[in-house]
């Protein structure tokens, strides 16, 4: 008792020297030596307090910029593995004409869910970069975009229809379909469906549908069989002895109100400047990529969506 009355007496007055003067000086302070055993509690106390400021350190870095270039590159490792599932499963040829493969299916979803979980842009509804074309490379069962090829491709064989490609554009609250169709591998044809998109959070959305539009077929004439020309030639014909207004009516394509018939909602689980994914209220996804570049940087957003 009497030594840590001793230590406490001359702590003491050290802290009063300090505090009366602003010298460094010590001139006329006492030290007292602190006995062998409160040394060695004093120094190891240090030693720890020192082990705990190199541990805190250490933490610091790896939870900086070694980490984040770690998950980054981890990201851009999911993306690439992703595509070339795509590949691998046939792309969107094989996708819409039913040639996947079980295997091949669950292994994009495998793929699927792991960069979801990597998703950069916590709410995408409201980022620049949901705006722009993007083409279509994934459907998953259930979705009205495989249900909508599948009906083309059950009344039709694939030497009489084929779904080329199918692209989204988004754009100031709307968004556009399109579907491009080859028919008898000599006339093409675009079905375009419009919709409204309203935000209804971070990351879900309401889709409603606005119209529908089957453009005037264009005809390829270098690829119509020879058995088929004497048949296009008199359509031809036929078609430029229409009335002006009938005939304008047809070259503007067909057009369907589609206001009021359909709406869905969907949710936003991933986003970048090259690829996006959707699920409906099912949890089916559907993956695209950018067709345009992108424009705006991340950390712009739009403030239309205020949570």
């Amino acid at each position: 008792m009497a030594s840590l009355q001793g230590s406490f007496s001359a702590i003491s007055a050290i802290r009063s020297s300090f505090s009366s003067s602003s010298s460094p000086s010590l001139t006329g302070v006492s030290i007292v030596r602190l006995p062998d055993c409160d040394r060695r509690s004093f120094g190891d106390r240090r030693n720890r307090r020192g082990l705990t400021c190199t541990a805190m350190v250490q933490q610091t870095v790896q939870g900086g910029a070694p980490a984040t270039y770690a998950k980054e590159m981890e990201r851009l490792s999911a993306k690439e593995s992703l595509l070339l599932a795509f590949k691998d499963a046939g792309g969107f040829e094989a996708l819409v004409t039913g040639k996947t493969t079980d295997m091949q299916r669950i292994d994009v979803n495998e793929r699927i869910t792991g960069l979801e979980r990597l998703n950069p842009t916590p709410r995408p509804t409201t980022s620049p970069f949901l705006e722009g074309r993007w083409n279509f490379e994934w459907f998953g069962t259930g979705s009205p975009g495989l249900t909508a090829a599948k009906i083309i491709f059950e009344r039709f064989p694939t030497t009489l229809a084929t779904l080329s490609k199918m692209d989204l554009l988004l754009k100031d609250g709307y968004a556009k379909v399109t579907a491009q169709l080859k028919l008898l591998n000599s006339i093409e044809t675009k079905c375009i469906i419009t919709t409204n998109i309203s935000v209804e959070g971070p990351q879900r959305m309401k889709e409603e549908y606005v119209e529908g539009l089957l453009e005037s077929p264009t005809v390829v004439e270098e690829t119509i069989p020879e058995q088929l020309r004497g048949a296009y030639s008199q359509a031809v014909t036929t078609v430029r002895q229409l009335p002006v207004p009938i005939r304008d009516a047809v070259a503007s394509g067909l057009r369907v109100p589609l206001s009021g018939t359909f709406q869905r909602l969907f949710m936003i689980s991933y986003l970048d400047e090259e690829i996006l994914i959707i699920r409906d209220t099912y949890g089916v996804p559907e993956v695209l990529t950018r067709l345009d570049a992108a424009t705006s940087t991340m950390g712009e957003t739009n403030q239309d969506y205020v949570s």
